[in-house]
């Protein structure tokens, strides 16, 4: 990274004060599935990296996937004691590889988003009196007044979303507040499910965390801040005061902003790291632990997505993140407070038909062959002669619709295409559909805008040039192996200099650069600004020709 010249010097005294080694920045992600780690040195070279699968490596917790499943088949919750066990075998792992923990200048996070954890009363002072003799899921076995958290696979509070909208005033004016309508995911909800289901539980409560401030707390040897960003997934925090919204903690449970405490900055330092750590591992005691956060929003960081960008992930589903100045939250999708910049937001949008629905149009239309539908988006024009097609082979998150919609030039319903008009249109209209969401969240081009395009998909050239040519903007390739963790590492490293007016874009001058694969076509724009209107338009009739479908 390059700070200014007046800052260098301060910056070179303050790495180098760990010793004569290079200094190490740890990422850690508790993710469904897995932790994982990422150490990086100060030039961001990756220097080690280790996991734990929870399922094949903890058998005894019994989980599946990382999680246990309930009769209900809607209630899903991951053991507690599992994450910190897990960290116990991490550790030791890298202790067992001789890693050097004393080089470890500073270290961050992420956890699995929409996760919460409860401390039991009288946990705080077992955090602060850890025995580096023993292993932690030992030490704090007694320390949760709920032994298994709910994740963010739930959806099992379904009446306390209802609520929660009631109170406010209706779905949009919560998303406005919070940057979300209620999802049962959502921690405010999961907490009014178990205040309500189990209130001797509540009672028993002293504090609760995310998975974010729960895998920080144990580092700190004390309760860790919920920051903003991860705090913008839980239809509690005010996005535009970055306080807890007093309305929405009020028609959740009692006391609960005691519960939670303050909330602060995703690049908050909070502290050093526990004795425990410098103990019993080797910690430096200069070791910082700077504010974890949620997975998505820790990847944000590891995709060095800025202003004006946006990430389109083409997997199974389809994931869109953007980095957003000033929200416009909508029923659809989230708008976070943003990792990165304090002042700014970024929001996420997911598509449930993405790969697998460009696949079943492959087999039926291209043989099965990516060669012969790469040949057709290049030999089909631009806006595909008018003709559009919707393409929701499972239920979509957004919009939530069903069933294959195709509209010819004159917006006539009709009931097929050609083999060469369907493969284009369902590649346009998936990509128009990304544009029009993200657009409704307050995304636009603006000069030096890049679409960064990772995934299984962002192999295939065909499909990223018609990428490019619906954003109108230049696509580059991006990989994103263990983003989460990556960027829980460079914010590890950007919360060590940031006190010395070292940017996070400036931090990340070293990182490798992503790889520009298309441009847009000349006639793009005029192209398809009138195609996203019509798009929006008739996404709208196909989504009341659902509704009343469904009717009674």
């Amino acid at each position: 990274f390059n700070p200014s010249p007046g800052h260098r010097v301060s910056v070179c005294v303050f790495l180098m004060a760990v010793g004569q080694n290079s200094p190490l920045f740890l990422g850690f992600d508790f993710s469904t599935q897995q932790l994982k780690v990422v150490t990086i040195d100060e030039d961001l070279n990756l220097v080690h990296q280790d996991r734990v699968h929870f399922d094949s490596e903890l058998p005894e917790f019994r989980t599946n996937g990382g999680v246990h499943l309930h009769a209900d088949r809607l209630t899903v919750t991951s053991p507690v004691l599992m994450w910190v066990k897990a960290l116990d075998l991490l550790l030791d792992k890298m202790k067992r590889a001789e890693f050097n923990f004393s080089q470890v200048s500073a270290l961050s996070g992420s956890g699995q988003q929409h996760g919460s954890v409860y401390w039991r009363r009288g946990a705080s002072a077992t955090l602060d009196q850890l025995d580096p003799n023993q292993n932690l899921h030992n030490l704090l076995q007694d320390s949760f007044s709920v032994a298994d958290s709910p994740v963010w696979m739930d959806s099992s509070s379904s009446r306390q979303c209802a609520a929660l909208q009631a109170a406010v005033g209706g779905a949009r004016l919560l998303a406005e507040i919070s940057g979300s309508r209620a999802y049962e995911r959502f921690t405010g909800n999961q907490i009014a499910k178990l205040q309500q289901s189990f209130p001797d539980q509540y009672q028993d409560t002293e504090r609760i965390s995310l998975v974010s401030s729960f895998a920080a707390s144990l580092f700190l040897g004390g309760y860790a801040a919920i920051d903003y960003s991860d705090g913008s997934g839980m239809n509690l925090l005010d996005i535009r005061t970055r306080t807890w919204s007093k309305v929405l903690l009020e028609a959740t449970a009692p006391h609960l902003e005691q519960l939670l405490g303050a909330p602060v900055p995703s690049t908050s330092v909070l502290g050093l790291v526990s004795s425990y750590f410098v103990q019993r591992y080797g910690f430096s005691e200069s070791c910082r632990v700077v504010a974890f956060t949620g997975d998505n929003p820790a990847s944000l960081a590891g995709m060095k997505l800025q202003e004006g960008n946006i990430t389109v992930s083409l997997g199974t589903s389809d994931t869109v993140f953007l980095w957003l100045q000033q929200p416009r939250p909508a029923l659809e999708g989230h708008v976070f407070c943003n990792p990165i910049d304090p002042e700014d937001y970024m929001a996420l949008l997911c598509f449930k038909n993405g790969s697998l629905t460009r696949e079943r149009v492959r087999d039926k239309c291209a043989g099965g062959s990516w060669e012969v539908f790469s040949a057709a988006l290049r030999d089909t024009p631009l806006g595909n002669k008018g003709n559009i097609g919707f393409y929701f082979d499972t239920m979509e998150i957004t919009p939530p619709v069903m069933g294959v919609h195709r509209f010819d030039s004159d917006d006539t319903e009709v009931s097929w295409f050609s083999p060469e008009v369907e493969v284009r249109a369902v590649v346009e209209g998936q990509f128009l559909s990304r544009r029009v969401h993200a657009e409704r969240l307050g995304y636009s081009v603006v000069p030096g805008t890049r679409v960064l395009a990772t995934g299984g998909a962002s192999s295939n050239r065909e499909i990223l040039q018609v990428l490019s040519d619906t954003f109108n903007a230049p696509v580059y390739t991006i990989d994103l192996s263990d983003s989460a963790c990556l960027g829980s590492a460079y914010r590890a490293l950007h919360g060590s200099v940031a006190e010395f007016g070292v940017s996070f874009s400036d931090m990340l001058k070293k990182a490798p650069e992503p790889q520009l694969v298309a441009n847009p076509h000349p006639a793009a724009q005029e192209v398809y600004d009138p195609m996203v209107k019509r798009y929006s338009r008739l996404e709208d009739t196909v989504l009341q020709k659902s509704r009343t479908q469904t009717t009674p």
